[in-house]
């Protein structure tokens, strides 16, 4: 939902063991976001999460449906990875997901419970990468394998393109019309148009801060004094960098934890960051003027307010417990990430505010690979899965921020708060953040983005992180990387 490595650390609530990347199958650039538990709170007597321990299992209590334990891995074949029909018309279907989609067995349950000829069995793979792997390695051996639903992330659409006629057409099922919003349908929809993927979460971008450490630079520390600080409904890049240069006055911690973690929030803004969206082509990078005038205004900023911290790294870890960094962008999942590493210190907190309006970051899918025994079955609980009603549940077993338009505006999603960032009103929060975001500014990522990209990341990481390089030289290198990919 950079080119990240896989985010350590986090939790799997239920998971049926399926399988281990020695090589991990990625591609420069961009990686997608993981999930991770968050202790959000969902009001209005629809769904109560309780975190009851550090690894954040919960327990749920859904409008008067009994918590049940379920055990899927012991109701199944241990063996089996496919669906299968038996002659009494009971149908086993395969949901394949990774990190933690909100999925957990008590929700599984309740279709089945609905379905009485249905049983689930769900594999969660500890990481997007091993995920990514499985689907790749399997769809190229023709789509053995494969589970019934296969869960994927939007930056791998590109790839997916290439073979769209190995995933079932999702149009025509009962009640998707109009579920979600309009830019991220159109993200689950190949080139013509064929819908491969509904859309479960998405990543709409605010701002986590600490709050105490405002207080200690002698500012107010309230989300709204935040806010209006950075830049207030007109905040851009500028007025974000300067509110750093103002916190920098009265403290020597770091605005922000580093020039890669903003170059991710800038070029979710850019339309056509490295390739013409009418027919896909490269742009020479080195006339790619927009590119770099982003290039140089953050590490202009950088050089006097980051932490110089590659996000995901064991630095970047261990910040989080030694006031490494005042600011950082924020998409929904990411609270999960400050919680899982910023554990026992008070004051983290999250403002209603993004440079630029709006960005998303992350988001995922739910395919139905073509060559399954179920293909109509799974196409029915894929939708399911993905209505309004259950993504809130989803929400609530994970901080997943729901795409469904309708979930937007609910009074469930509205009134959903987070204990750890200081009780902020994080459904409120992002639910205005994901309407912020322009859709006309989300960028194309065709089949070189990631490539391209990971050039000028790395370029970013030589200056910033590993302080090997100048910012001029460090662009003359990531010219040349991109010269080195004969894509022009």
């Amino acid at each position: 939902m950079g080119a990240l490595p896989e985010r350590p650390g986090v939790p799997i609530i239920h998971s049926t063991p399926v399988y281990e990347a020695n090589t991990l199958f990625t591609s420069a650039g961009e990686q997608p976001p993981a999930r991770h538990g968050s202790a959000v709170f969902v009001d209005k007597g629809v769904l109560d999460m309780i975190r009851t321990t550090r690894t954040r299992r919960f327990t749920a209590s859904v409008a008067g449906v009994s918590v049940l334990a379920l055990g899927l891995a012991a109701c199944s074949d241990d063996s089996s990875t496919d669906g299968d029909n038996t002659a009494d018309g009971q149908v086993t279907l395969t949901v394949s997901t990774f990190n933690n989609f909100g999925y957990t067995d008590e929700l599984l349950k309740e279709y089945m419970d609905a379905n009485p000829n249905v049983k689930i069995e769900h594999n969660v793979a500890a990481k997007s990468d091993d995920a990514r792997l499985n689907l790749t390695t399997k769809m190229a051996a023709g789509g053995t394998g494969l589970a019934d639903i296969e869960a994927i992330e939007i930056d791998w659409m590109p790839e997916l393109e290439i073979v769209k006629d190995s995933f079932a057409d999702l149009d025509g099922v009962e009640g998707i019309d109009g579920r979600w919003l309009d830019w991220k349908e159109a993200q689950g929809r190949t080139t013509d148009g064929k819908l491969i993927g509904y859309g479960t979460d998405i990543g709409p971008q605010a701002i986590c801060y600490r709050a105490d450490l405002f207080e200690a630079a002698g500012l107010d520390s309230s989300r709204e004094a935040v806010a209006e600080m950075i830049g207030g409904e007109g905040t851009t890049w500028d007025s974000y960098f300067a509110a750093g240069e103002e916190f920098a006055k009265n403290s020597e911690v770091p605005w922000f934890d580093s020039a890669g973690a903003i170059w991710q929030g800038m070029i979710a803004q850019i339309a056509e960051p490295y390739e013409n969206a009418s027919d896909g082509t490269p742009k020479d990078l080195a006339a790619n003027t927009e590119i770099k005038t982003a290039y140089d205004a953050v590490l202009a900023a950088s050089e006097d307010l980051s932490a110089g911290l590659e996000q995901w790294s064991g630095d970047w870890d261990a910040a989080f417990q030694n006031d490494g960094f005042a600011t950082m962008l924020c998409p929904a999942w990411m609270t999960g990430a400050i919680e899982e590493r910023a554990g026992g210190v008070e004051g983290w907190d999250v403002a209603d505010v993004f440079p630029g309006g709006g960005a998303n970051w992350g988001g995922s899918f739910l395919t139905v690979p073509a060559a399954g025994e179920n293909v109509e079955e799974a196409k029915k609980l894929a939708a399911w899965l993905t209505s309004p009603e259950t993504q809130v549940k989803a929400f609530g077993n994970s901080g997943a921020f729901p795409s469904q338009v309708e979930v937007l505006s609910s009074p469930e999603i509205l009134a959903a708060t987070n204990e750890f960032m200081s009780g902020a009103p994080v459904g409120e929060i992002f639910s205005n953040r994901a309407q912020s975001i322009d859709p006309a500014t989300l960028p194309y990522k065709g089949a070189n983005y990631f490539k391209i990209n990971s050039a000028v990341s790395d370029a970013l990481k030589r200056v910033d992180v590993e302080k090997t390089d100048d910012a001029a030289a460090s662009w003359d290198k990531a010219v040349n990387a991109f010269n080195e990919l004969g894509i022009m």
